[in-house]
């Protein structure tokens, strides 16, 4: 429980705190507007709750991710011969995969050039001999 009062989680807290209550004013205030007759913030009223709401749900979940791992960092570690073994059912991924096997190209498949290649290299190579030419003046 210590963990989340350090300085960055008092800033979350902090931030939760205003944006929430930040949320829902703006939240009110478009009730007042389109009480005022203004029909378009009645889809701004329900949008500002939402949005608070999120805010919350966001802390929360790191709330309880921090204390998660807060127990697990406090646990003593397992002695890895009393684990269960990992069941491993149909369908399910295995937690070692052996390695990929690529197929290499041999060095002779390089040597093979393509023709379009080739030419719209003669047309760059161009192009950089003759900075102030226009496309449409390539002979080629």
């Amino acid at each position: 429980m210590r963990r989340l009062w350090t300085p960055t989680w008092i800033a979350r807290h902090v931030a939760m705190v205003v944006l929430a209550l930040g949320f829902l004013g703006l939240g009110w205030w478009q009730v007042s507007r389109a009480a005022a007759g203004n029909s378009l913030s009645w889809g701004y009223a329900v949008e500002w709750p939402i949005f608070a709401g999120f805010v919350v749900y966001v802390w929360w979940r790191e709330v309880k991710l921090a204390r998660r791992s807060a127990d697990d960092a406090d646990a003593p570690p397992a002695d890895p011969a009393d684990a269960p073994a990992p069941v491993v059912t149909a369908g399910s991924r295995p937690a070692v995969r052996r390695p990929v096997r690529v197929s290499r190209v041999s060095a002779d498949a390089d040597a093979v050039e393509d023709t379009d290649l080739a030419a719209y290299n003669h047309y760059l190579s161009w192009l950089s001999a003759n900075p102030g030419a226009r496309p449409g003046d390539y002979p080629g």
